[in-house]
């Protein structure tokens, strides 16, 4: 059974379950359509209660990563066609097996979702979004700065634009943006585009807020050129 490595540190016998049993899915150890054993094989492999993995496999069916069916066996699905965004939380919690292309497939949403947030923000409070962009990243700060700085502004501008649905959207992006932000702004060409970026947002909202959404979008699409180019 491909499962079974022992964990770095303590962890709760729920989350240890899960993470070996998505570990063994992303690495592929069990793939699309394959069955997993059974409640008492997993039981018994894993070193946990057959309830612990009851829970678990039940948390993990909710979220898309698998089917239990009374009487079959689970299966794996297709879980990037068939989980929803509470996946996204559980996928940032594995960051060393995702797949290869969901930095571009995460730049591709934010693509599509956020000019339209970025301009109802600059109309609901323009002097809030402002404030927030003079605080932007020098050029010196590493990745994980320009990640979090990154994430913070689109959350402000979500928070800003008062749609309490796009602001829980969102919250099931934070992990996993943190997770794949890290990498994305490894490369010094990201961290200048995005310093122009910021610059450009703060002179359309001084100047023009009615060109907002389109250089939101115009980072975006060049977000996810830049990300293409590097893989």
């Amino acid at each position: 059974m491909p499962l079974l490595a022992p964990p770095s540190k303590p962890v709760k016998p729920a989350a240890f379950a899960e993470q070996q049993i998505v570990d063994a899915i992303l690495d592929a150890s069990y793939r699309i359509g394959d069955p997993l054993p059974g409640e008492r094989a997993l039981s018994q492999a894993l070193g946990v209660t057959r309830p612990t993995i009851r829970e678990t496999l039940q948390r993990l069916a909710r979220e898309g990563w698998i089917t239990i069916a009374h009487g079959k066996p689970t299966r794996v699905n297709d879980y990037l066609s068939q989980g929803g965004l509470g996946l996204l939380a559980t996928l940032a919690r594995h960051g060393s097996a995702l797949p290869p292309d969901m930095v571009t497939h995460l730049l591709e949403a934010r693509t599509l979702m956020l000019p339209g947030v970025a301009a109802l923000a600059a109309r609901q409070d323009s002097s809030a979004l402002l404030s927030f962009l003079s605080q932007s990243p020098g050029s010196n700060t590493g990745p994980a700065g320009f990640a979090r700085y990154d994430w913070d502004l689109q959350e402000q501008m979500v928070i800003l634009s008062g749609n309490a649905v796009m602001k829980m959207m969102f919250n099931d992006f934070k992990l996993v943006f943190h997770a794949l932000g890290k990498v994305y702004f490894r490369d010094e060409q990201t961290r200048t585009a995005s310093l122009a970026y910021y610059r450009e947002l703060a002179a359309a909202i001084e100047a023009r807020p009615d060109r907002v959404a389109a250089v939101v979008a115009r980072a975006m699409a060049g977000a996810g050129q830049l990300w293409k180019a590097r893989t």
